[in-house]
């Protein structure tokens, strides 16, 4: 299982940008996928999860503003990031856990730096 991230960049505050995570097979569509981010100093901490039946959970910092969905048909996972603020500068890593072995993944994250 290979994951790969893309979409980080530099933007303003108050902009938007859409992470993707492509998967090297067809699993998203049977196992829960999640975005996490890890700032410089801080432990890696969940900001977003979908389940394989479609729920998804924010971590309260980014509820309302960031949409996590997926398209099983491409094999790949978004997050959709709307009104950034500096304080979510991180790199963003996704990850999947398969529900029938417990192995989880990781992609090599992708560097988000939001400017004030």
């Amino acid at each position: 299982v290979q994951l790969q991230a893309s979409g980080g960049g530099l933007v303003q505050a108050g902009g938007s940008l859409r992470l993707s995570c492509a998967a090297s097979g067809n699993i998203f569509s049977m196992n829960a996928v999640g975005w996490y981010r890890q700032a410089p100093g801080e432990q890696r901490e969940l900001v977003a999860g979908i389940g394989s039946g479609g729920r998804t959970n924010y971590a309260d910092s980014v509820r309302g503003r960031f949409t996590i969905s997926r398209d099983n048909a491409k094999n790949t996972a978004y997050l959709q990031m709307n009104s950034l603020k500096p304080e979510d500068t991180a790199v963003y890593y996704c990850n999947t856990k398969i529900a029938r072995t417990g192995a989880t993944y990781w992609g090599q994250g992708t560097l988000v730096t939001v400017s004030s």
